[in-house]
């Protein structure tokens, strides 16, 4: 039996709405289904959030999102504060990992021994809510992220909470007057360095749900776009789509 419980948001701001505005009810379903009442956030995306040093921005990552949360009722306390960050894992209902810096967070959750503490509750069944690199580390590796690398992890493994390579905020968008890569040029790399990976490309305001073994896109009717093999075999995939075969990727 499937025991996964997996919100995986692309992004926490639209331009014109409040922080986690466009998801907060998203997240109280979320919190609700799954009597959520206190909720582990990993802050260590958030690098530059407040001036002074990084326990700062942690701290005021925290209250900004604590402050969400407890519109519907939920204590959310960040895992900086904690002695012992991986028996807190084992303590709370859920764990809601923020976006920011992918290296960043990906070295912390490796070097604080959260990574591995997170990933294993999870798979056991405790609900798990990211959002941009949050949703990203819930893949395999970090390797289908947007960020610059500022910081070396351990490794690019992550958690493997789902089979498949994960890249928020997607855009096909193309600008004449830019001559850079695309993001799809970007992922067509990954895809083609990685033949046997599957990249699950979800656009701003989209998120992909896990419950009950199924796996839906939720939210407004942007379409999320698969990478496999090659550009070929690339899909795009609504909200009423079967989504199953990615679980098996």
């Amino acid at each position: 039996m499937d025991k996964r419980n997996l919100l995986l948001i692309s992004n926490s701001t639209m331009r014109g709405e409040k922080y986690l505005g466009w998801c907060k009810e998203m997240i109280a379903d979320f919190c609700t289904r799954h009597h959520i009442r206190r909720v582990l956030f990993v802050p260590y995306a958030g690098v530059s959030l407040a001036e002074g040093g990084l326990k700062k921005s942690y701290d005021a990552y925290e209250q900004k999102v604590a402050a969400v949360y407890a519109e519907f009722g939920v204590k959310l306390t960040s895992v900086h504060h904690k002695a012992l960050p991986v028996n807190a894992v084992y303590e709370t209902d859920c764990v809601a990992v923020g976006g920011g810096n992918t290296f960043h967070l990906v070295r912390e959750l490796q070097r604080t021994g959260l990574m591995h503490a997170i990933s294993q509750r999870a798979m056991d069944g405790m609900p798990y809510m990211g959002w941009s690199a949050g949703s990203n580390v819930a893949g395999p590796t970090l390797c289908t992220t947007n960020d610059m690398p500022i910081v070396m992890p351990a490794s690019f493994d992550c958690m493997s909470l789902v089979p498949f390579q994960i890249n928020p905020h997607y855009t096909d968008f193309f600008d004449p007057k830019h001559g850079g890569e695309t993001r799809d040029d970007r992922l067509k790399e990954y895809i083609m360095v990685n033949p046997r990976a599957t990249v699950a490309a979800i656009r701003e305001a989209t998120a992909l749900l896990l419950e009950g073994g199924q796996l839906s896109l939720i939210g407004k009717p942007n379409k999320m776009k698969v990478f496999r093999t090659t550009m070929a075999n690339t899909r795009e995939y609504g909200l009423s789509d079967d989504l199953g075969f990615l679980l098996k990727a």
